[in-house]
């Protein structure tokens, strides 16, 4: 696929980002070196974010864009990775949609009141001003230049599981559960929140990211046959809805979902820390390319352990069509800010 733009006479940021490693690596070329970039990279293990982030809620943060600029940047100017991801989270969308929610410290998105009928459906609102996500995206890209920006979003069931069971869930029984008994409603549900999250990507795009990530962080609760039946569908609406970048389809505990992840609609199918990543090249195929995969805890192993396990993944990800570094989950919360840095600096070596 060319990497195209929305309106041939206008040159966007992403033109910039072309024959950077990273892009060459999603479009399966060949790279000087394997590109590396972290998912939850902004921000978690950095001081200065945590003094910039000090006493601000996090949805407050997301909507400012000097701040989404700055704590953007931040992980890019310390550890020299390849690409920067946009700092937003997962649910924002719905609550700039009108959805009565909040991220609570040490609990995560808290819905007020759960999502349980079709008139529920209806209190997702429109995204009408998202000026302060282009404005953020401008700001990023002329700092980044050729670096690329990475632009992301939640995946359907990920988003509607917070909806449903009004916040975090270890089972996802009462998701589940209307998943099965009620499938108009579930079908009604997430095709709304694909709607929103498709909006949310869509501007992004427009304002000139070089690739998008969905993320479907509670997929793996799912067996092979709900997920393609009854989410994937859903996901693949999000990803059709901006081909004019590279898409990575990202979730967690999804070995055994691998196969059915590597639709036609994205090019690189993101693998969790769970799956040994030659098995995962193996069940996705020669015709996407991968993200991942170090377990993040290797980052607190010590130095030896991080680089052995670093440079099994760097020679596996040869196999495959083409390969981005990364973990197989996000950034813990107290990982050495330094440790990260050389992290990045021995995959670069490699």
């Amino acid at each position: 696929m060319s990497d195209t733009v929305l309106n041939p006479d206008v040159r966007l940021p992403r033109d910039l980002t072309r024959d950077s490693d990273f892009i060459r690596a999603v479009r399966g070329r060949a790279t000087d070196r394997t590109p590396v970039w972290f998912m939850r990279q902004a921000g978690r293990s950095l001081p200065e974010y945590r003094r910039l982030r000090e006493g601000v809620a996090m949805m407050e943060a997301c909507t400012d864009a000097a701040m989404v600029a700055e704590i953007t940047l931040q992980p890019v100017r310390r550890h020299g990775v390849d690409a920067a991801i946009l700092f937003s989270d997962i649910v924002l969308p719905l609550r700039l949609a009108g959805v009565d929610l909040d991220i609570r410290p040490g609990v995560g998105p808290v819905v007020e009141e759960p999502f349980r009928s079709a008139a529920d459906v209806g209190r997702i609102g429109e995204l009408e001003d998202l000026s302060f996500l282009t404005e953020a995206i401008a700001s990023i890209t002329d700092e980044l230049g050729d670096r690329p920006l990475i632009g992301f979003c939640g995946a359907p069931f990920t988003v509607a599981s917070y909806l449903i069971e009004g916040g975090p869930s270890r089972d996802h029984a009462l998701t589940k559960a209307l998943m099965w008994e009620r499938p108009q409603l579930w079908d009604d549900l997430l095709g709304r929140v694909a709607d929103v999250c498709a909006q949310f990507l869509q501007t992004q795009v427009s304002a000139g990211v070089s690739a998008i990530q969905v993320f479907d962080s509670w997929a793996g609760a799912l067996s092979r046959e709900d997920y393609e039946s009854r989410v994937l569908p859903h996901t693949v609406r999000i990803l059709e809805s901006v081909p004019e970048v590279p898409r990575i389809n990202f979730g967690t505990g999804t070995g055994e979902l691998l196969a059915v992840m590597a639709v036609p609609q994205c090019e690189v199918v993101g693998v969790d820390h769970r799956v040994a990543l030659e098995d995962a090249i193996a069940r996705i195929g020669p015709d996407h390319a991968v993200q991942g995969n170090l377990d993040p805890a290797a980052l607190f192993a010590g130095e030896q352990v991080m680089q052995d396990m670093a440079a099994s993944i760097v020679a596996q990800g040869r196999a495959a069509k083409g390969h981005v570094f990364n973990l197989g989950h996000g950034v813990l919360p107290g990982t050495d800010a330094e440790v990260i840095s050389d992290l990045v600096a021995y995959v670069h070596s490699l």
